[in-house]
């Protein structure tokens, strides 16, 4: 009885220590979130992305959904040459994340 209990107990605490990921979301789910006034437009955020970095270039955008947030990730190539990646609250615009890439 005591072996099975040894063997799950490192399974159970693996899985319980393994992130949830984010899920992607596609044009169409975007779409309607923006119609629903669930989240701004791409174009509000990506506009404010770059104010923090004059002269970036976009390099990629997405929105995901994280624990029933939606977050924009957008990834930038600075002036500079480094690459930058962002992470903004869709709903609101908040910046939660600018961490070099």
């Amino acid at each position: 009885m005591r072996a099975p209990l040894l063997l799950t107990l490192p399974l159970a605490l693996l899985l319980a220590a393994t992130p949830v990921a984010s899920r992607d979301l596609d044009q169409d789910e975007a779409l309607r979130l923006r119609r629903e006034g669930l989240i701004m437009p791409l174009e509000t955020l990506l506009q404010q992305a770059l104010a923090r970095y004059p002269g970036a270039s976009l390099l990629e955008a997405e929105l995901e959904e994280d624990d029933g947030i939606y977050i924009y990730e957008i990834e930038l190539l600075t002036a500079d040459g480094v690459a930058r990646e962002l992470e903004l609250d869709a709903r609101d615009g908040r910046l939660l994340k600018d961490e070099e890439d």
